[in-house]
């Protein structure tokens, strides 16, 4: 057994793919650690907030202040009002007003800017220009101004008592926090989804329940392939026709197909992810059973079967003892496919509606589906689904290395 695992250790395959899945399974466990709570908490009204570190507005006015002056700050405060769309439309302007903007690099402010001051009239109206391009063109300049020429905002709250606007505080341009100073500060590494929920937080809880699933559907899937593919090896005759003829008509449906069958006709509210697990393993086992059955048949007949048959040893005894520990290896190895194949299998079920029930525990297929029902591929969202598509490519990715640096350790053919 020693040199067994050390030869499988000495795999790179194998190696590699344990350490990726070994750092997912000790995030799993670490990461609760740090950020403890339910990973289906709603923390933003908003939907999909940007990746980042979020500091209380409201804290942070009455935190003490330190005086800096930065380089650049002014163009960096205006860079944040003027977007990419606004600098084209200022050029628009331009153009209409038939001012000459050869040379300009509309990412360059301070030029922008000032060519902005010099010919930016608001009362001028210009052909063919609506009655809302205009307004927006003057909120543009409003808002441009106010960023560059405004050095005190003044904060101001309505007294309880008399109903007046109070002055509560000045903030300057120079004024700066720090924010270890500021009550509440929140990091949120990538952002939050649809449901203004922290996405790392529920991708950490989410990974972990589709390995979960795909460990509960694997066991399934590999003790009845296992069970059956011994059994019909074994005894052949009879028994081998009644397991071939089951074996062949799921192998005839396909194994999707009747997954997402089962699962509809399970309601949303029994649809757990233990529930979702057995039914994915009970939809899985065929080719495991169909290669376990043909290991088997080939080792029936080996001269040590015999001299246990012969010294009348009980077929429990003949199977465990004389043909399990000869295609142990090769369980293992369909094992570990199986967990893969379940974990694939519970994404794609989620995708289409058919997961786990969503106000239980969150899994990379949910996360998945809800991106999609919420359009974060279309708004730009990445956080919201990029992640979890990484995450179910390095746990298969993993998985199949395992499996393939196993198969160099116990395949005879494959061996260097």
């Amino acid at each position: 057994m020693k040199n067994t695992l050390k030869q499988v250790f000495h795999s790179p395959k194998f190696l590699v793919g344990f350490c990726i899945f070994t750092s997912i399974l000790l995030m799993m466990i670490i990461y609760p650690l740090v950020n403890p709570g339910n990973p289906l908490e709603m923390i933003g009204l908003g939907t999909f907030a940007e990746p980042g570190t979020y500091v209380s507005l409201y804290d942070s006015v009455g935190t003490k202040t330190s005086t800096l002056k930065l380089d650049g700050a002014d163009v960096k405060r205006i860079d944040q009002v003027l977007s990419g769309e606004d600098r084209v439309n200022m050029l628009n302007w331009f153009t209409a007003d038939s001012i000459d903007i050869s040379g300009l690099d509309i990412t360059d402010t301070d030029t922008l800017l000032a060519m902005w001051k010099a010919n930016f009239d608001p009362s001028i109206r210009l052909q063919g220009m609506t009655k809302a391009m205009r307004n927006y063109y003057i909120r543009l300049n409003d808002n441009i101004n106010a960023a560059a020429s405004a050095d005190i905002l003044t904060v101001s709250e309505i007294d309880a008592s008399t109903g007046e606007t109070v002055e509560k505080a000045e903030i300057n341009k120079t004024d700066y926090v720090n924010v270890g100073d500021v009550a509440n500060v929140k990091t949120l590494p990538l952002g939050t989804d649809n449901f203004g929920r922290d996405t790392l937080k529920e991708l950490v809880s989410a990974c972990g329940t589709s390995i979960r699933i795909g460990l509960i559907a694997g066991t399934v899937a590999t003790f009845i392939g296992l069970l059956l593919g011994l059994l019909g090896g074994y005894l052949g005759g009879f028994v081998d026709d009644i397991v071939m003829f089951f074996t062949n008509i799921f192998t005839v449906i396909p194994s999707f197909v009747l997954l997402i069958l089962i699962s509809y006709s399970i309601s949303q509210d029994q649809r757990g992810a233990n529930t979702i697990a057995i039914v994915i393993g009970f939809t899985s086992w065929v080719w495991t059973a169909r290669s376990v059955r043909s290991q088997v048949i080939s080792l029936r007949n080996r001269d040590h079967v015999n001299l246990s048959r012969l010294s009348g040893h009980s077929l429990m005894r003949i199977i465990l003892t004389d043909i399990l520990p000869y295609i142990a290896s090769y369980v293992v190895m369909a094992f570990i496919l199986q967990i893969s194949s379940g974990i694939l299998a519970e994404a794609q079920l989620s995708l289409l509606g058919l997961g786990p029930k969503t106000t239980d525990v969150p899994t990379l297929g949910l996360m998945m589906n809800w991106a999609m029902l919420y359009s974060a591929h279309l708004n730009g969202s990445w956080w919201a689904y990029f992640p979890v598509i990484l995450t179910i490519a390095f746990i298969s990715f993993s998985l199949n290395l395992m499996n393939t640096g196993l198969d160099q350790v116990f395949n005879p053919t494959l061996r260097d």
